[in-house]
């Protein structure tokens, strides 16, 4: 009996230690799911000690912790090799529960692998393990876990009503895991943003990052991650981009791969229009996710590549991708993807006019399988695209018949959709040759956009959205040019343009703070002899951050500074009776831009006139060449380099009067407002023209500039540091301007410059330019503290009456779809500012002397901007090749 007892005694501990076993390798899950980096030594450990000493349960689990370990590094090979000899563990054992839970977590990884049928298979042998399981090493919360690995099945093959469902019915199960309540919140977030839904989606992610918040650094990543890619989505995008580089640094500390990641932060880049930047982040993630094999994620990264290479204009590349992708997703039986991927394909080959009839019922057939799957704002965009096609290949009653489809669906979806849905109504109205309802359609759309953009927080964001609206302003101005009337054609260009420019503007104070971990200082000086610093590699940010400002002494002058004169929210446009009286006697010429030709309404004091200016093809062949010869100009290799240059610009200035100003019929001595578009925003206008010429971005924007009351600060004149000419400059300029405060090239300070800058009348700045033609609104000054962005001057508030910008390229705003521009002109212009000269090239440093000298003289004496350049520059050495550029490429904008 004792020596009974004495075995009994030794079996109950054996017993114990079992347990404390299991238990200890199911903790080990759950943290290398949490802290792989940290829980990889621990994780080893007892598999080691579970293969020598047992028991099965033990040893399954721990195998599942280290393929955890894995997966989150990427590794899914070995992941799933692990996985797999976990499985046989648990089988041989009879271990239902475990063996239930170990396919779980297989599915996942042969899901991610791109293998979907083997990834259900598991889940269906999971399932049916957990309906035999006996051995009580199952997890309470199995049940909810397998019915994740359903839902995210459905996910991630396109099928978002059922994957909602399910994610709602886990949401609701009281047995869920901690772990299981995180990725139902996630996911079902990702399930609502992608239907709209952003306040249900938010609050959804909210809860995924508070439960997370306690389950280890890598689980409460993700689930930041995914509130940083709403945010984002929901126009927040500093706050979105802010958190995004804070989950990059917990990865970085957590040895995790950042592939997935580079997918998301693709599209924040994108919305930002960064577009280059965007390229590379999903050209990163898919490079990393095929490497690893991890070919579902692999395809959604291509998905996007092929999407941002379109939206850049390289249909080519658009294509290639597409058709890889269609592949690929028809291997891994992911219709919905596959289905994308057809709609692709086909925007791409639309664009490079290669559609065939064929072409036609494959991409209705993708429009119906995302219908049927729940992707409206997908099937929406399939729709339109079977019914372009359809019209391109001349099969005008199928193409009505999809753009109906994809009108009546997009009529109870979010704003942007109803947009889309606007615009396949409109372009079924214009085949059919309907022009009032084409205008009213666009119209409407028109409108809707405008709600959508009151709601954005930023001008950047404001532009962007325009973007949704240029074919509808492109529809209704043909529409309106066949009926010829020069009122309606000018009031619907004023409607389509420089919106986001228009809009009043809270004061918004930058995000602050240190610059990122590991950014390189950057030296901000060239060795050439102009005024534009050199842009960092790759086109990144000056500060390493297009978020960040330079301290905070940005947001300390922005909280003093008064907005009362910022440009008002217009509504409407003003009348063309309004319009000539803003003129004052001079003749506006605005240039809008359809089916491939400029047009131009002419204003002049009595009457006004459409002309049709020709196609746009020569003038972007000559404005090309002009950039290159002043280029060439700016800094000569040689005497005989200059000459040739020098004739090919005059050969190209010669060219662009023909086509954009002989047509129009004004007289050499009529004072011009002109208000480009497009592109043509960089051309040399006053060198096209004899009598003094000032842009604007739109009519409206001239009228409001030109009831601008003058600031209370007088004279500023500032000196940016490392150019040769700059103090030279202000110093000469200090002598027409007597009482002018001077901020010389060591007192540049960031503060003291904006402080100046907010109430001043007049305005110089000399300072180096570095523009970013990707997104201009990052382009900088360089002060005496660092670089200045546009972005921050603009959410700064600061806007002197008038301002000269004596730097390179500080006039080349970029144009984006929908008739807007972004950069240091408009910036300016849209917190108030009436009158900006600024350059559109690179300015010769020591030669812009006289120039600015001559332009000052006439400002003291009362002229405005456009008349004291257009004296200045008649007195230019045209001779020489830096005054030549200087002569051509600076212009001047607003009445002031």
């Amino acid at each position: 009996m004792a020596s009974h007892g004495r075995l009994g005694a030794r079996s109950s501990t054996d017993q114990e230690d079992v347990a404390a076993r299991v238990i200890h390798a199911r903790r080990l899950v759950d943290l290398a799911t949490s802290d792989p980096q940290d829980a990889e030594p621990a994780v080893r450990a007892a598999v080691d000690r579970a293969q020598r000493e047992g028991p099965p349960a033990a040893l399954a689990l721990a195998l599942r912790a280290l393929a955890a370990v894995h997966r989150a590094r990427l590794e899914h090979v070995e992941a799933e090799r692990l996985l797999d000899r976990a499985v046989v563990v648990a089988r041989r054992a009879e271990l239902a529960g475990v063996e239930a839970e170990v396919r779980g977590a297989r599915a996942a990884v042969r899901l991610e692998r791109g293998r979907v049928s083997a990834a259900r298979n598991d889940v269906s042998l999971a399932l049916r393990a957990l309906g035999r399981a006996q051995d009580g090493a199952a997890s309470p919360g199995l049940a909810a876990y397998l019915e994740l690995q359903l839902a995210v099945l459905d996910h991630n093959v396109g099928h978002l009503r059922a994957a909602e469902d399910r994610y709602r019915r886990i949401a609701a199960d009281p047995h869920r895991s901690p772990d299981v309540a995180v990725r139902v919140a996630n996911n079902l977030a990702l399930v609502l943003a992608a239907r709209g839904a952003y306040a249900e989606a938010l609050a959804s992610s909210a809860e995924a990052v508070r439960v997370a918040a306690g389950l280890g650094q890598v689980t409460s990543a993700v689930a930041r991650q995914t509130r940083a890619w709403i945010t984002v989505h929901d126009g927040r995008l500093t706050e979105g981009m802010a958190e995004f580089e804070e989950v990059a640094r917990t990865y970085a500390r957590a040895g995790v791969p950042l592939g997935e990641y580079h997918v998301e932060l693709a599209d924040a880049m994108a919305d930002l229009r960064l577009l280059p930047e965007a390229v590379r982040a999903a050209q990163s993630a898919v490079d990393e996710l095929t490497r690893a094999g991890v070919w579902l994620m692999a395809v959604e990264a291509q998905v996007r590549l092929a999407r941002l290479h379109l939206e850049s204009g390289d249909a080519e590349r658009a294509h290639a991708l597409a058709t890889e992708v269609a592949r690929r997703s028809g291997t891994q039986h992911r219709a919905a993807w596959r289905h994308r991927a057809r709609v692709l394909d086909v925007q791409a080959r639309l664009a490079l006019d290669r559609v065939v009839a064929a072409d036609v019922p494959a991409v209705r057939r993708a429009a119906a399988g995302l219908e049927r799957a729940g992707d409206l704002t997908a099937a929406v965009e399939a729709y339109l695209v079977t019914g372009r096609a359809a019209l391109a290949t001349g099969r005008p009653a199928a193409g009505r018949d999809a753009l109906g489809t994809a009108g009546r669906l997009a009529e109870h979806g979010p704003l942007l959709l109803r947009i889309r849905g606007r615009l396949a109504r409109a372009t079924a109205a214009r085949a059919a040759g309907d022009g009032p309802r084409t205008v009213r359609e666009a119209r409407a759309g028109l409108r809707d956009l405008a709600a959508h953009r009151g709601t954005l927080p930023t001008m950047e964001l404001r532009a962007l959205a325009s973007g949704h609206g240029a074919e509808l302003g492109q529809m209704g101005l043909a529409a309106l040019l066949r009926e010829g009337s020069p009122a309606r054609v000018l009031r619907w260009m004023e409607q389509t343009r420089a919106a986001a420019l228009l809009a009043r503007l809270p004061v918004e104070p930058p995000v602050d703070g240190p610059a990122p971990e590991g950014a390189e200082p950057w030296h901000p000086f060239p060795s050439g002899p102009t005024r534009t610093a050199a842009a960092p590699p790759d086109g990144a940010p000056v500060d390493g951050d297009p978020e960040r400002g330079t301290g905070s002494v940005v947001a300390d002058v922005a909280v003093d500074v008064a907005v009362d004169d910022v440009v008002g929210d217009w509504r409407e446009p003003p009348t063309l009776s309004a319009v000539r009286t803003a003129l004052d006697g001079r003749v506006l010429v605005e240039v809008g831009r359809c089916d491939g030709r400029y047009v131009a309404v002419v204003v002049a004091r009595r009457g006004a006139r459409v002309v049709d200016l020709g196609p746009v093809g020569p003038v972007a062949e000559a404005q090309r060449a002009l950039v290159f010869a002043l280029r060439r100009l700016a800094d000569p290799r040689s005497p005989a380099s200059a000459a040739a240059a020098r004739a090919n610009a005059e050969l190209r200035l010669r060219t662009l009067r023909e086509r954009l100003l002989d047509p129009l019929g004004v007289a050499g001595h009529d004072e011009l407002v002109v208000v480009p578009v497009g592109p043509l925003h960089g051309v040399p206008w006053a060198a096209l023209h004899d009598g003094p010429v000032a842009l604007s971005p739109a009519a409206t924007a001239w009228v409001a500039s030109a009831a601008r009351r003058g600031g209370t600060g007088g004279t500023v004149l500032v000196a940016g540091p490392g150019l040769a000419a700059a103090q030279e400059e202000v110093d000469a300029l200090a002598l027409v301007h007597p009482r002018a405060q001077v901020l010389g090239a060591g007192r540049s300070r960031t503060a003291d410059v904006l402080r100046s800058l907010a109430t001043a009348d007049l305005a110089h700045l000399a300072c180096h330019g570095v523009p970013r033609a990707d997104n201009p609104m990052f382009s900088s000054l360089v002060l005496a503290d660092g670089p200045v962005t546009v972005q921050q001057l603009h959410r700064a508030g600061v806007a002197p009456r008038r301002l000269v910008l004596a730097s390179c390229h500080s006039g080349a705003d970029v144009a984006y779809a929908g008739d807007e521009v972004l950069g240091f002109v408009s910036a300016m212009l849209a917190r108030g500012t009436a009158g900006v000269v600024a350059s559109i090239a690179a300015v010769p440093d020591v030669e812009v002397v006289d120039l600015m000298r001559g332009l000052h003289r006439g400002l003291a004496a009362g002229e405005t901007m456009a008349r004291a350049l257009h004296a200045a520059r008649a007195d230019v050495d045209r001779a020489a090749p830096a005054g030549f550029v200087n002569w051509c490429t600076f212009g001047a904008h607003g009445a002031a």
